[in-house]
């Protein structure tokens, strides 16, 4: 007579070829904890892989090595040199904290790495001085590992509150990088950003039709990737962490196009999906990720993506007088004000070092919910 084991042996090995492709694929979905457990023994530098592989996925709010080897193959494919530019920046950042001994799950995690790929991501849109510009790989490598040192010291200021150091770092490196050059640099000439609110020649009409195009370059442009098929590529790695992260990024993009629209901002945000991306960071941080999934935070992940979006535009237009980008700025301190907020919204928020997956956060408080009900009813009988 066969035991258990032998009978559930004998149901695996009859499973169809598609059963068992879609059993893998749930392996590669979430945030992949497995993978950590398994890399422990192996060596250094395939850990470092891992880990800035994470940092890639981190970028667009993933904490998934397999989204972050897709998105990482979505840069090089729009651009070899914008992808050289993100490897380096994000091992340059991430070997910095191991240097420095930073706290290994923030390490293991992607979280410093993350800011390093931004800023030399970055770097590599603003250059005028053309791909394959081979000094500017000097900078790239500095700005990336300072990143490091700027998310130590905000992590020992937001700790207290319980808040996240998000792409502060990145946010403020880029802004210092492209001050200290200015556009007239010998060796480091950069195109000064042009303000969101530009205004339009006489008679130029919106075109329906690149206007929805712009949606999901929205979720590109969070790499700073303004091509369709790499995007797309992009929005299928959000799909294989989260489904209801990509759609909460696709919403928010919308969102934030649809502000661009209100405020008459430049064609080429809107076709381009620079309108979007920062309503669709917004959206996706709120619907989900910091807070658990439900009717009243995916309102609220509307409300941010709105929030997000008009004040990426004030942003936009106000450091676009000194040439200077808007970045993520909007998205960061949107989601930082949400943290904050007490009420409604506050009953849903999860605590910063429990974030994973928003499928996963929702299974958990279902949990805690059912195990909530059974103790009252105990405590009644």
């Amino acid at each position: 007579m066969q035991t258990k084991t032998e009978v559930e042996e004998a149901s695996r090995r009859r499973a169809s070829p598609s059963r068992r492709v879609l059993d893998a694929l749930l392996l590669c979905t979430g945030d992949m904890e497995h993978l950590d457990e398994h890399m422990k023994e192996k060596s250094f530098v395939l850990q470092l892989a891992v880990w800035g592989l994470r940092g890639v996925a981190r970028v667009i709010l993933a904490n998934n090595p397999m989204s972050g080897a897709l998105i990482l193959a979505a840069l090089y494919w729009a651009s070899p040199w914008q992808g050289l530019l993100g490897t380096l920046g994000i091992l340059a950042s991430t070997l910095t904290a191991v240097i420095m001994g930073q706290d290994s799950a923030e390490v293991s995690g992607g979280l410093h790495g993350c800011n390093g790929m931004l800023v030399s991501l970055l770097m590599g849109v603003f250059s005028s001085a053309g791909d394959w510009y081979w000094w500017l790989l000097l900078p790239v490598c500095l700005c990336s590992a300072t990143c490091v040192f700027l998310y130590s010291g905000l992590t020992s200021l937001l700790v207290h509150w319980d808040l996240p150091v998000a792409v502060f770092p990145f946010n403020i490196i880029i802004l210092l990088f492209l001050l200290c050059t200015g556009p007239n640099n010998p060796y480091f000439p950069h195109h000064p950003a042009v303000p969101p609110g530009v205004l339009q020649p006489n008679g130029t009409q919106v075109i329906a039709v690149e206007v929805m195009y712009g949606i999901p370059l929205g979720v590109g442009q969070i790499f700073a990737c303004d091509a369709m098929g790499p995007s797309l590529l992009i929005l299928g790695a959000v799909v294989l962490y989260s489904p209801l992260l990509a759609a909460h990024a696709l919403l928010g993009s919308a969102v934030g196009t649809l502000a661009g629209l209100s405020m008459a901002v430049s064609h080429d945000s809107l076709y381009s999906g620079l309108s979007g991306f920062n309503g669709a960071l917004g959206c996706m941080a709120v619907g989900g990720l910091f807070f658990t999934f439900s009717w009243t935070t995916h309102l609220f992940a509307i409300a941010s993506a709105f929030l997000s979006a008009y004040a990426d535009i004030a942003l936009g237009n106000l450091l676009g007088t000194v040439g200077l980008p808007a970045c993520s700025w909007a998205a960061t301190l949107t989601a930082t004000l949400m943290l904050l907020l007490t009420g409604s919204l506050a009953a849903y928020s999860i605590p910063i070092g429990q974030v994973k997956a928003p499928e996963h956060n929702l299974n958990s408080r279902r949990r805690q919910w059912t195990a909530g009900n059974t103790l009252e009813r105990d405590s009644v009988v």
